[in-house]
């Protein structure tokens, strides 16, 4: 299990020391070794009134994603870039004006368009772990879906992973022309244009 930092709140310290205590007990009764690592962080999960400790942690990331800015939708229709292909425009109107990813494209092709306006975000001259790719993933879309983002990124060949995903690195690779417009408007949002 990774190291991460939960918030444990307990309304009332007496009534947690005594649910605890209780826990403890009932676990020495029935075996006489001290508990292990994950059933002490359940216990005190418990003991804070969670069912367990994955409790716990869905609790304390839903006070992280109410507090977090949520992502503004983009408009369900407005008017054609000029320089935009169909396509590129479709793209363009899957992304707010902050140059985050609202939504994921029903179609395919839209898709690809879309992969390369987050490809933009990613600097060739350095290798990112997975969590970094995670993270830069879910600054730049508003879903909830990073591991779709991550895997399209790497099946187009516009990130490279090492086996096992340990290390990610930015792929040099050429859009087509008729994308061009679609990411210098992209590159534009995101820098608040």
């Amino acid at each position: 299990m990774s190291r991460e930092s939960l918030p444990l709140q307990a309304d009332d310290l007496s009534a947690f020391a005594k649910s605890l205590r209780l826990q403890l007990a009932q676990h020495l009764e029935s075996r006489a070794a001290l508990p292990g690592h994950l059933s002490l962080l359940n216990m005190l999960a418990r003991a804070a009134g969670h069912r367990n400790m994955q409790g716990l942690r869905a609790a304390a990331l839903r006070v992280v994603r109410a507090d977090s800015p949520q992502p503004q939708p983009a408009p369900a229709r407005g008017p054609r870039h000029p320089e935009l292909s169909e396509i590129a425009d479709r793209a363009l109107r899957q992304f707010d004006d902050q140059g985050r990813l609202v939504r994921w494209p029903s179609r395919y092709q839209v898709q690809r368009y879309a992969l390369w306006g987050l490809w933009l975000h990613f600097d060739g001259k350095r290798r990112y772990t997975e969590p970094e790719v995670n993270e830069l993933l879910n600054s730049r879309h508003g879903f909830g879906d990073h591991c779709t983002l991550r895997r399209e990124l790497v099946e187009m060949k516009l990130l490279a992973r090492t086996d096992g995903g340990k290390e990610y690195r930015k792929l040099p690779a050429r859009p087509e022309p008729d994308m061009l417009p679609l990411l210098r408007e992209l590159r534009e949002r995101s820098l608040g244009r």
